[in-house]
């Protein structure tokens, strides 16, 4: 019974724990929308047209999500892993329960919130329960869930369509027992015994929970809110259209399923790269996911040029690899605002999501207009050069905030990897 309760306290049981709330919260809930929205139209009586606000609403709902996981995670991540829990949990039963667009519409929109609210908590639970050497490492890891999420829904959807009622009831019980998982692994959620006597006076701890970060903050993460807008702008292509071009290319629903899964894998792989990525500095590890993400997305727009078993295997390279450089670009996004701010690291997890999720509203937006008069493939094509625009602002040399006195990680592990200092495997 010990061993089990120890291994409960571990870091590495809240990485795993960690990664099965994101997983399920992205990869199962949120992402898994467009996976089974062909059913649900036709069970429902789901117009094109709702479907279509409904995504915009659960867009709108999750950056109202990760705001609020910049006000509440940095001091209450707990609070917010709970939120998450509810919102997620609660909202995609409802859409497995529902018998109406209305109502599944409402479950479908709530859902979203969910994983705005688990990117932050996770961020300053892994913060707080692993030395600063590993948290860059851990992060990228809990990051990469999306991944197995991804294939948990092509799975679910393989085996069960078009019973897509109890894929998502599976979704729900998934995100509970997470969100249970992670509570009880977070060891510094713990209650700790009183002190014999009153501890020495401590400097005061800021960790920008309560209050706005203060301008230079905000100065100092112009270039990751740059590119964090332009790879959600591109990257909306394959969320939004990837299915689509592969069926006007004449692929079977089958492969349509299966590259959604090979997506999932690309992304599930990050978490074998994670500890060489998190050695380098955000900016490089930037630069060479978001090119990833450009070059898979400029093979799928050419892949609808072909045919038979060379779109089939053009089709899952790709998608493999777009699964992965999405995943780890977004944890390098978390990398760089912790390099820039350690403090505020959960903070500026949220603002880069909710720029990141407002540039895919905008990148739908925008190529569901340019496929009615170019197609599938010129607006992929379209999309690559958008992300990979978003590389330029990485080549040049960063600003940052003013390192923290105040701050309690004044060890000399939290001055290597602290506000305004590099982490350490990139000296």
């Amino acid at each position: 019974m010990k061993r089990t309760f120890s291994f409960m306290g571990s870091p590495a049981a809240l990485v795993g724990s960690g990664t099965a709330l994101i997983a399920a919260t992205y990869g199962l809930v949120r992402l898994a929308y467009g996976l089974f929205l062909p059913d649900v139209q036709h069970a429902i009586g789901l117009g094109d047209g709702p479907a279509g606000w409904i995504a915009s609403g659960s867009s709108v709902v999750y950056c109202v999500g990760a705001l609020a996981g910049f006000l509440v995670a940095p001091t209450h991540p707990r609070t917010a892993v709970v939120l998450a829990v509810l919102t997620a949990g609660l909202g995609v039963a409802g859409m497995a329960a529902s018998t109406g667009p209305l109502g599944f519409g409402v479950a479908a929109v709530v859902s979203s919130a969910g994983a705005g609210l688990a990117s932050p908590a996770l961020v300053r639970l892994v913060q707080r329960n692993l030395t600063a050497e590993r948290a860059n490492g851990a992060q990228a890891v809990v990051n990469s869930g999306t991944g197995p999420g991804l294939v948990a829904a092509g799975v679910l959807a393989l085996l069960l369509l078009p019973d897509w009622r109890t894929a998502w009831a599976v979704a729900a019980l998934v995100t509970v027992l997470a969100g249970a998982a992670v509570l009880l692994t977070d060891r510094a959620g713990a209650a700790a015994p009183a002190p014999a006597s009153p501890p020495a006076p401590e400097p005061p701890t800021d960790t920008g929970a309560t209050t706005v970060p203060p301008r230079p903050w905000f100065a100092a993460h112009r270039r990751p809110v740059l590119v964090a807008l332009l790879l959600g702008a591109g990257s909306a292509a394959v969320w939004t259209y990837g299915r689509t071009l592969l069926v006007d290319a004449g692929a079977p629903t089958t492969l349509s399923v299966v590259a959604w899964i090979a997506l999932g894998a690309g992304g599930a792989a990050v978490a074998l790269t994670s500890r060489r990525l998190g050695r380098l500095p955000a900016r490089s590890a930037w630069t060479r996911t978001a090119s990833v993400v450009a070059i898979a997305t400029l093979g799928l727009g050419l892949a609808a040029q072909l045919h038979g078993g060379a779109l089939t295997a053009a089709a899952l390279v790709c998608c493999a690899l777009f699964g992965w450089g999405y995943t780890a670009a977004t944890g390098a996004l978390i990398t760089w605002t912790a390099e820039l701010d350690r403090d505020r690291a959960a903070a500026g997890t949220s603002v880069l999501f909710v720029v990141l999720v407002l540039g895919q509203a905008v990148g739908a937006a925008a190529a569901g207009s340019a496929v009615l008069t170019a197609g599938t493939g010129p607006v992929f094509v379209a999309a690559a050069v958008v992300v990979a625009l978003g590389v330029v602002p990485a080549l040049r040399s960063p600003r940052r905030c003013p390192a923290r006195r105040s701050s309690p990680r004044s060890t000399p592990a939290g001055r290597a990897a602290g506000a305004g200092s590099p982490p350490r495997g990139t000296r």
